[in-house]
């Protein structure tokens, strides 16, 4: 493949506008996060996200589905929700489902592909998230997540004469000390994902990911599925570069596995997931994306 001017442009104009991006979101994200949990104890967040006969982990997937953050956006709220020792199983299934049911991509998914297909991809994101959440509560995956992520961000609200009188520090420069706290542990992370994202957007054809995952292909699904996750994309933006993949010859399975396994799980995602859990933890919720966008490339292809 020849490296050309335009691929270096596509792929740096990208990484500035997602870190700028991404940076914006995450802290607006943390900081809305940590207000809302100066209003809404930890008790009352256990209380609705608890387990009680299973409607902890429907109002999970339902939280997920009104809230509209792309994979990278979750991780903040997925933080608020783990200092809050919400149960583990209804945070797993919150961080499936937000990304996947976004409002925007619902929405473009309406209009893209109609009413039934869009009917037919939110019972599977939806019903897989809370079958992936409930199973690895059950398997025991809660010993993966890092002790650290239940941990507060240190304070840096004192100022300077810690052993001093000082004046007390108002609520939002408490919340926003510990928001930047949070942040300067993550960048790392982020700007690592979002060059690696970057490079792979800019330097990958979409005319390469049609001629690999068309109808004739056996392993289009797969294929498409596992491409999907290191190749990031907007929420605003999977869903028409999907339709001109479709476009351009490939399978509306393998559409359906490529919007799942993007949407669901970004590389940017999984490298600001280290932070919170370690790598069996990872390896989990990658199989669960990527089962959960196989098995409904393969069923969408019998079924439409």
């Amino acid at each position: 493949m020849t490296i050309t001017s335009e691929m270096v442009s596509e792929a740096a104009g990208m990484f500035v506008f997602l870190t700028v991006e991404l940076t914006i979101l995450y802290l607006l994200i943390s900081y809305g996060v940590g207000y809302l949990q100066t209003k809404l104890p930890p008790e009352k967040i256990q209380k609705i996200l608890s387990d009680q006969h299973g409607r902890g982990y429907i109002a999970a997937g339902f939280l997920g589905a009104i809230t509209p953050f792309c994979s990278c956006s979750t991780i903040p709220f997925l933080k608020g929700l783990l200092r809050a020792k919400a149960g583990f199983g209804t945070m797993m299934v919150f961080l499936f489902a937000s990304p996947l049911l976004n409002p925007i991509i619902i929405g473009l998914f309406a209009v893209t592909f109609g009413l039934q297909v869009t009917l037919f991809y939110f019972l599977i994101a939806m019903g897989v998230s809370v079958l992936g959440g409930i199973t690895l509560e059950k398997l025991g995956f809660e010993k993966y997540v890092k002790p650290q992520s239940y941990e507060e961000p240190a304070s840096q609200g004192c100022g300077t004469g810690c052993g001093e009188k000082t004046k007390p520090v108002s609520v939002w420069k408490s919340i926003w000390f510990s928001t930047w706290s949070d942040f300067k542990t993550v960048v790392p992370y982020l700007i690592g994902g979002i060059a690696i994202g970057s490079m792979i957007y800019g330097f990958m054809p979409t005319e390469f990911v049609a001629s690999v995952a068309d109808e004739s292909n056996p392993f289009a699904i797969p294929i498409a599925a596992v491409i999907g996750i290191p190749l990031y994309i907007r929420a605003e933006a999977v869903i028409p570069l999907s339709a001109a993949l479709a476009a351009k010859g490939m399978g509306l399975g393998a559409v359906m596995a490529l919007i799942i396994g993007s949407a669901g799980a970004s590389l940017t995602e999984v490298i600001l997931l280290k932070s919170i859990f370690r790598n069996q933890m990872i390896a989990a919720f990658l199989a669960v994306i990527l089962s959960m966008a196989i098995g409904a490339g393969f069923l969408y292809s019998a079924i439409f």
